[in-house]
């Protein structure tokens, strides 16, 4: 198996990058309105949103994987940090270091950007993903709140 090609979203990837969110939002039992998905395609774009990004992982010429990342003001960090909010392989390649090259494609983007900190979250039941988050980041022990 060959590297996967990462790079950024263009307007040509609307219908793979619909399948690729739908199947992510799927695993979390999750949904969005149609128009959620087009306002974030639109940010995601280069030219959308400056904030926001997105990177598709693409193997035989076929998206099979991809990445969100908003960068974001913080008060103790006057470079602001990095939220990777979305990550997603398709099953059956996951394993193969395609999610590892997304996430250091948000890595690079960061750094780029002069922004060291970059922070995800995952559900605890989400031992696939865990296994690699566990080798290339550090679990913090803070407990995620929401507004009731």
């Amino acid at each position: 198996m060959s590297d996967p090609i990462i790079r950024p979203l263009t307007a040509a990837d609307r219908p793979d990058w619909h399948r690729l969110w739908t199947e992510y939002l799927s695993f979390y039992e999750a949904s969005v309105p149609q128009s959620v998905f087009e306002t974030t395609f639109s940010r995601l774009l280069p030219g959308g949103d400056p904030e926001m990004g997105c990177r598709l992982a693409v193997m035989g010429g076929r998206p099979v994987g991809l990445v969100h990342f908003i960068f974001h003001r913080h008060c103790w960090k006057p470079e602001g940090v990095c939220y990777l909010q979305d990550l997603y392989v398709d099953p059956t390649l996951r394993g193969t270091g395609i999610g590892r090259a997304l996430v250091e494609a948000v890595y690079a983007t960061a750094d780029a950007r002069g922004v060291a900190g970059v922070y995800w979250m995952t559900q605890s039941f989400n031992a696939t993903a865990r296994q690699l988050y566990d080798r290339i980041g550090q679990v913090t022990p803070f407990i995620k709140y929401v507004r009731n």
